[in-house]
């Protein structure tokens, strides 16, 4: 039987029309940033397995891929065995996301960075996920953050480049949802939930679009986070219809909503006029390490956002000793980069120079460089007998046009070309 040469399960190939489109994409989304002040770098795809597993990833941190030690022996394998911890065989694992390896980043490289250090990084990430439509095993993430800003001017910042990123690659009309995780542990609080359990519970609030109020709530009670008393359905029902008028001086406002956090999220959507945001006291962003606002994108023609973050202070400070403000967002890639079309504006014209077989090389190489030095790209194609298959490739390949070449044909002046796209 023969082997299969397909991808590993929720793996890819991209052919180049699909290459096309991601780099295109990713080259509007660079652009965007830098233009907004941020500056990319790199970190390692590995980070040591222990700070993968720190508790800060939520769910993620059991999706991680772990690499094994080196030099294992029976005797570590029969061990790893009896105690059940895997993870003793592993001592790095690849990245689930981009921000714990830039909180690692950070405190390394922290005296040769500015105090407030405007991030870009764009690269895969892995995940043991189930594979299924829109859901992959290593997929691209598109990170911004800003480390050593305290104050709103963060988030103000990341939110204006974001959209504008959106807006850049022709998705328009986007909503901001909003939420802050000292409201959502008010909301905890008022359920009686102990603080133990509430990053456990924050979990469960975070799956309220896939399994619904009743199925929260029923959660919720199974782990007992909440006890049969408390009517976690009814409450979710009123959080979900929540808006802008919970403290309006006109009504007090809810026993659990934190004052302090609400006012924030109004001087933000004051500092936001342009943008439409909403607030949403359900908004959970599953990741451990948020502290303070969170955020996600969403579209009205999609059922997913196209993006999301939050503020993170803590973080930091697990790598350096000492606590460094920081805010960031993460551009859902995957999600929306098969919904974009390439602008033809935005790319160089791209012909195919189709040669017979006694046209000699040198001419070919001389025709080719003249055209690409005038920023064309340019193909060489020998001739074959089904030519219309010929064209048809290098229409699907995305070029604009073909011209033949003989072995009379002089210079580019001379070239004939015809137009591959109606």
């Amino acid at each position: 039987m023969a082997a299969s040469v397909t991808p590993p399960r929720g793996m890819r190939d991209f052919l180049p029309a699909e290459k096309a489109r991601r780099e295109h994409a990713l080259g509007v989304i660079r652009g965007v940033y830098a233009a907004h002040g941020f500056d990319e770098i790199e970190t390692p795809v590995m980070e040591d397995s222990s700070r993968l597993h720190a508790g800060l990833g939520g769910d993620n941190e059991k999706l991680a891929f772990a690499v094994m030690k080196r030099g294992l022996t029976s005797d570590d394998l029969a061990a790893a065995a009896a105690s059940g911890d895997a993870l003793a065989l592993a001592d790095l694992g690849l990245r689930y996301d981009l921000t714990v390896p830039l909180a690692r980043f950070y405190a390394t490289h922290r005296a040769a960075l500015p105090p407030v250090f405007r991030s870009i990084q764009i690269a895969p990430v892995w995940r043991a996920e189930r594979p299924q439509k829109g859901r992959y095993r290593q997929f691209v993430q598109c990170d911004i953050d800003i480390i050593g800003e305290a104050g709103q001017l963060a988030e103000l910042e990341l939110l204006t480049a974001t959209v504008a990123t959106l807006d850049a690659l022709g998705l328009t009309g986007t909503t901001i949802r909003i939420n802050d995780r000292r409201i959502l542990q008010g909301i905890l609080a008022s359920w009686g939930v102990d603080e133990a359990l509430r990053e456990r519970a924050l979990i469960t609030v975070d799956k309220l679009d896939k399994i619904g109020v009743a199925g929260v709530a029923a959660e919720l009670a199974e782990t007992g986070a909440v006890s049969a008393d408390v009517d976690v359905a009814t409450a979710l029902g009123g959080l979900t219809t929540a808006d802008w008028h919970l403290h309006d001086g006109i009504a007090p406002p809810p026993a659990w909503l934190d004052q302090a956090a609400y006012a924030d999220l109004l001087a933000l959507r004051a500092a936001l006029p342009e943008a439409s945001i909403e607030f949403d006291p359900t908004l959970v962003r599953g990741m451990g390490y948020y502290t303070g606002t969170i955020f996600e994108i969403a579209h009205p023609g999609f059922g997913y956002s196209l993006g999301g973050g939050g503020r993170y202070d803590g973080m930091i400070g697990r790598f350096l000793g000492q606590d460094v403000p920081a805010c960031g967002f993460s551009i859902g890639f995957e999600r929306i980069v098969d919904l974009l079309e390439i602008d033809d504006d935005a790319r160089p014209r791209a012909i195919v120079l189709v040669y017979d077989g006694d046209v000699p090389q040198g001419r070919l190489l001389a025709l080719k460089a003249e055209l690409v030095a005038s920023g064309t790209r340019v193909r060489l194609e020998r001739r074959v007998k089904n030519f219309r298959a010929l064209l048809d490739r290098v229409t699907a390949d995305g070029f604009d046009a073909f011209a033949t070449v003989t072995a009379a044909t002089e210079g580019a002046a001379s070239l004939e070309f015809r137009e591959l796209r109606a």
